[in-house]
């Protein structure tokens, strides 16, 4: 694997030179009793003394982390190590090291992991530094870093080697390090709410819960096929049923659909149900989630996202029909007639199949013309029932459901809607998406006879509501590119050579 490689080969060499010094360049048990951030602002005091008083020999601190940068000077070298909360500058000198200046000198290069014990002092040009005693050698890097001054920039390589890009780009640490409070805020915001944390399973007899393409697997011990779950929605309805009336679950779904720069394959959401609320409770509830994560992120009302500035101080709510006239363009008159929508759509280039009833056509409509004009904060009301098959109808108008999705930047941030409880209504919609998924419609849903069976001995009156995780994370961190705030986002294969 790294036989070509002559500059990992020399690593490799220093590495056994070490063992055979009898010096393990991969040891353990050792200690880091202090971290960078906590010796800067532990002895930040001495840089406030005279110069004569700049180091404290009284003081013992130990250190460890990854070298990022040596300066030889002879006998003497400045190094700086970068652990996970900063970077700190140590000196070393022959005086005090003796043969481990040597050691250091010889067989130590930026990359490796290092402990270093000391005395705080400030150098002459005033940064607070570790003046080394002792130092040891904890892991040897053999592959060598990206030059410094032009780190790691390319993309695919920062995407394929997320641990590369953790090493050379700190901004990239601190934005999973936010998405990690992101998601802890999140959670806390709903357990103060009175809502309890659930897990449901991720393999799925039946793919339900979302219209979208699954992943197939396989059981052997059970000799069937199981499916990545697309959403936990069914499940936690059940729960629902069986008596919690306030649930949620932060987890992944996973969708066997195309990529692009919000969407991947596997992806992490929040699902809540409500029991005794309906879909006006949850605008208010998501409203007020906004407010507290602004609140205790510390964000202006003001964010930029997508070179567009959002101003978060206001949510908007429209409807469906009345925003593919007022923001879409499109006649009244034409948006709700099925015939002069179909030939408004066809006479503006949108790819349509044959034949799509009136709701279908309006939600091409809305994607097509509405959905990325969509900037400020925006919830879409009265959703077409045709492309809500879980979702309650109104109790004024049959065709449109008690349903919004909350767009920000262009992008649907959030789906909810007061839940069907009816069974036989519930039945007939099944019905029809499994009529759809004959007629060769992949992402139409599967009959779920179990959960009619569930909702035969009563849900209810509830709402529900899923939040992507990842979207809500980009929005708060300024990024406009999903795989910018996934860890290990999918990749396409890399080439080899």
């Amino acid at each position: 694997m790294f036989e070509d490689d002559i500059y990992i080969q020399g690593r490799i060499q220093k590495a056994n030179a070490l063992r055979e010094l009898g010096i393990n360049p991969y040891s353990n048990g050792v200690p880091k009793e202090m971290d960078c951030k906590t010796f800067l602002e532990t002895f930040d005091v001495l840089k406030t003394l005279e110069s004569e008083e700049k180091k404290d020999r009284s003081k013992n601190a130990q250190v460890a982390g990854r070298i990022k940068f040596i300066r030889l000077m002879g006998k003497a070298a400045f190094i700086k190590i970068e652990d996970n909360s900063g970077i700190l500058q140590i000196y070393l000198s022959k005086n005090e090291l003796g043969e481990g200046f040597d050691l250091f000198k010889k067989y130590i290069e930026v990359g490796d992991i290092i402990m270093a014990k000391g005395f705080p002092f400030v150098t002459k040009t005033g940064e607070l530094s570790l003046h080394a005693l002792e130092f040891q050698i904890l892991t040897k890097a053999i592959s060598p870093l990206p030059e410094k001054y032009h780190g790691l920039v390319d993309i695919e390589m920062r995407y394929r080697q997320r641990y590369l890009d953790l090493i050379m780009n700190r901004e990239v640490r601190d934005t999973f390090v936010l998405r990690s409070k992101i998601i802890s805020y999140v959670r806390k915001f709903f357990e103060e709410n009175g809502f309890l944390e659930v897990e449901t399973p991720m393999m799925h007899p039946i793919p339900g819960g979302a219209n979208a393409k699954p992943f197939v697997t396989f059981h052997n011990a059970l000799n069937v096929e199981r499916y990545l779950r697309i959403a936990p929605e069914l499940y936690l309805k059940r729960l629902v049923v069986g008596g919690f009336e306030a649930v949620f679950e932060i987890n992944r779904n996973f969708r066997n659909e195309g990529m692009d720069h919000s969407h991947n394959p596997e992806f992490t959401m929040i699902e809540f149900y409500w029991a005794y609320k309906d879909y006006k409770d949850l605008i208010r509830l998501t409203k007020a989630l906004f407010d507290y994560l602004f609140k205790v992120l510390k964000l202006p009302k003001t964010l930029q996202f997508n070179e567009k500035e959002i101003d978060f101080s206001e949510f908007r709510e429209i409807t469906y029909v009345d925003s593919l006239v007022e923001i879409g363009g499109i006649p009244r008159d034409v948006a709700i007639n099925e015939d002069r929508l179909y030939e408004y759509l066809v006479s503006h280039n949108v790819k349509l199949e044959s034949k799509m009833e009136l709701g279908k056509l309006q939600s091409e409509a809305f994607d097509a013309f509405v959905e990325d004009k969509l900037i400020n904060p925006t919830f879409i009301t009265d959703f077409p029932i045709a492309i809500s098959p879980l979702a309650r109808r109104n109790d004024h108008n049959p065709e449109i459901a008690d349903r919004f999705e909350l767009f920000i930047g262009g992008s649907e941030i959030a789906n909810g809607f007061s839940e069907l409880n009816d069974p036989l209504d519930q039945y007939e919609r099944f019905k029809a998406q499994v009529a759809a998924k004959e007629a060769g419609d992949e992402e139409a849903q599967y009959m779920d006879e179990d959960y009619i069976t569930a909702l035969s001995y009563g849900m209810p009156p509830t709402a529900g509501e899923g939040i992507g995780i990842d979207r809500l994370v980009m929005l708060l961190t300024g990024h406009n590119i999903i795989k910018d705030v996934i860890l290990f986002p999918a990749l396409k294969p890399q080439k080899k050579d």
